[in-house]
């Protein structure tokens, strides 16, 4: 199954290049096209696949590249002065207009936004609250979005946008359910925070007794919380990563983030828009961090994490892993184009 679910669903993606390593007979051929960013000392965690010639990635080192030849070259549009902040985050609306989110304490929050491919940028909003801590970003459309910080006074924080990130503002906490002890969004991917639609957005979280998914049906308003199966009890377990094909079929991963700590149960689905969460019968076999639906497909999909990419074919029932090279974060496009992105400068493509 998983041959004929690849080979249609990426149809149109080209022919290997020479790099690039098999992901296995069971991938239909399809495989990681590794493509030199030439930024081997970069982290990227943060990534906004456009299509498959443009892609935005966003790192440590106040890094942001850009590319619109499908990986061939990568243009450092980086803000100024940005060195020493760390993006987790990008969100990215064609090949220029783009935001980014730079994690921290305090004044390291941030928001810039870009109009022109990353030639200037603006910064749009930072954080002056020492207790709050932003952790990732999601748009609905062009104009809305919302940003999720860790709870500040026993509840998750939320930003709302609705001209593009162009400006900010703290939504109420009213309709936030308070938060566990230990609870925090994790900013390992760009991904626990998303939307579906023009008002469904889910959050996720860990370090508390329990990995939760906190659901809202009004851009951020109100949320709801639902238990998953996916193991935390600890500041290093949780759901790191989501991922919704539409507003009620989604996919929770995560685990220990710990190398070499085992993670049982890392991944969960569900069918009802969050409200429960059954975990994976066969799960991948370790901490992952990033999750997509293939482009198009109604059970097909897939999570990476720093020791390798799994697919599942069945909606996130069983996985099996397809590649062992590190990844932190992918993400899929409707003109049927997947890109990841990692630990040292590491960019790839999928392609067959």
């Amino acid at each position: 199954m998983a041959g004929v679910v690849c080979g249609a669903a990426l149809a149109a993606l080209t022919v290997p290049a020479a790099e690039a390593r098999t992901l296995g007979a069971d991938g239909g051929g399809v495989h990681w096209a590794v493509k030199d960013t030439g930024t081997p000392q970069v982290r990227f965690r943060g990534l906004a696949a456009v299509d498959r010639h443009t892609a935005w990635l966003a790192g440590t080192r106040g890094t942001v590249l850009r590319t619109t030849d499908g990986g061939s070259s990568w243009r450092n549009v980086s803000p100024p002065g940005a060195g020493g902040l760390e993006f987790r985050d990008v969100e990215a609306f064609d090949a220029r207009r783009a935001v980014v989110l730079a994690i921290g304490e305090g004044e390291a929050s941030r928001v810039y936004r870009t109009d022109d491919g990353g030639a200037t940028w603006t910064e749009s909003f930072r954080n002056t609250d020492p207790n709050a801590f932003y952790d990732c970003l999601a748009f609905f459309d062009r104009r809305h979005g919302l940003a999720l910080g860790d709870p500040v006074d026993g509840r998750f924080r939320i930003l709302s946008t609705s001209d593009g990130g162009r400006s900010w503002r703290v939504l109420p906490a009213e309709g936030m359910p308070p938060a566990l002890d230990g609870e925090a969004g994790f900013a390992a991917s760009g991904q626990c925070l998303v939307t579906s639609g023009a008002e469904d957005v889910w959050l996720a979280t860990g370090g508390g007794a329990r990995a939760r998914v906190l659901h809202s049906a009004d851009r951020g308003l109100t949320w709801t919380a639902a238990d998953t199966p996916v193991p935390a009890g600890d500041p290093a377990k949780g759901v790191f990563a989501l991922a919704f094909r539409d507003r009620t079929h989604g996919l929770a991963v995560g685990g220990d983030y710990r190398p070499g700590r085992p993670s049982p149960h890392a991944a969960a689905v569900t069918a009802d828009g969050g409200r429960t969460w059954t975990p994976a019968a066969t799960p991948p076999p370790a901490y992952r961090s990033g999750a997509a639906w293939l482009p198009h497909s109604r059970a097909a999909a897939l999570a990476v994490g720093p020791t390798g990419t799994d697919l599942t074919t069945d909606g996130g029932r069983t996985w099996r892993t397809i590649d062992t090279g590190s990844y932190d974060t992918v993400s899929c496009t409707p003109d049927l184009s997947c890109w990841a992105a990692g630990e040292q400068g590491r960019a790839a493509r999928l392609e067959r």
